[in-house]
């Protein structure tokens, strides 16, 4: 019977533990959370990182003084490595900076417009010293955009260069639509082609040599002059809207490309 009891304390020491679990999605260096709240947290994280084949965090702290943009993309970096998918929360009490920093198919899910969406939630709630709201709100919006899926004509802004780049996708009834045509026209072809040679196998020849007929002219052609025409394309304009809440800025840190935004509180 004691020897017993020792085995199952000792698989209860190293069994995982589901409140520890909770440390790899939250990371509340400021104790801003109890480990009940750090626990449903992470259960809400597990359901977004399935989907978008990353993880999302979240980080308090009471310490830091680096630039929030620049501490956020390199604790980001750190957990999914460079340019992979992720998204996290940065609140920051010592500053009172709120900061998103995204990566990978992040950036596409939370477009400026809805990241402006996502912040106003979490400022809310920030202002009330509400801080598992902050963060669950956080979680309900970044689900909520990844099961919308991402904006139909999206596209990325580097700010520092202004270059566009477009996101392409195809959707499940654009699918379907192609692979019926692209059936129907095979099934066409294949038809057609029969048919036409199945005259091999007849006695059917054409009379090229009654309806062939050749005709041979002279013509000269003449350049007099030309004309060259040129304008000026003006360059996409940078803002925040990302052109009526289609776009992403995105942004280098360390090497990596990141989108997101922040604000105070």
């Amino acid at each position: 019977m004691k020897k017993m009891l020792l085995f199952i304390g000792f698989l209860a020491l190293f069994s995982p533990i589901r409140v520890l679990a909770a440390s790899d999605t939250v990371d509340d260096q400021a104790n801003l959370l109890t480990p009940e709240e750090r626990t449903e947290l992470s259960n809400q994280a597990d359901a977004i990182n399935k989907k978008i084949k990353g993880e999302v965090f979240i980080l308090t702290t009471n310490t830091n003084t680096e630039e929030p943009r620049d501490f956020a993309d390199m604790q980001l970096m750190d957990r999914v490595g460079k340019n992979n998918n992720g998204a996290l929360l940065l609140l920051d009490m010592n500053q009172r900076e709120i900061y998103l920093s995204t990566s990978g198919n992040m950036i596409d899910y939370i477009n400026n417009k809805r990241r402006d969406k996502l912040l106003d939630d979490v400022e809310a709630a920030m202002r009330d010293g509400d801080y598992y709201q902050a963060s669950a709100n956080y979680l309900f919006n970044a689900k909520d955009f990844v099961d919308a899926g991402v904006p139909g004509g999206s596209y990325r802004v580097d700010e520092k260069t202004g270059k566009i780049t477009r996101y392409k996708s195809i959707r499940p009834f654009e699918f379907i639509i192609g692979l019926v045509v692209a059936a129907v026209a095979a099934i066409a072809f294949f038809v057609s082609v029969r048919l036409r040679y199945q005259l091999k196998t007849g006695t059917y020849r054409y009379p090229y040599r009654q309806n062939a007929q050749l005709d041979l002219t002279e013509r000269q052609d003449q350049l007099v002059n030309s004309f060259v025409t040129t304008r000026r394309i003006p360059k996409p304009s940078n803002n925040n809207g990302g052109g009526g809440g289609g776009g992403s800025s995105t942004h280098s840190t360390g090497g990596g490309t990141f989108g997101g935004g922040g604000r105070s509180f």
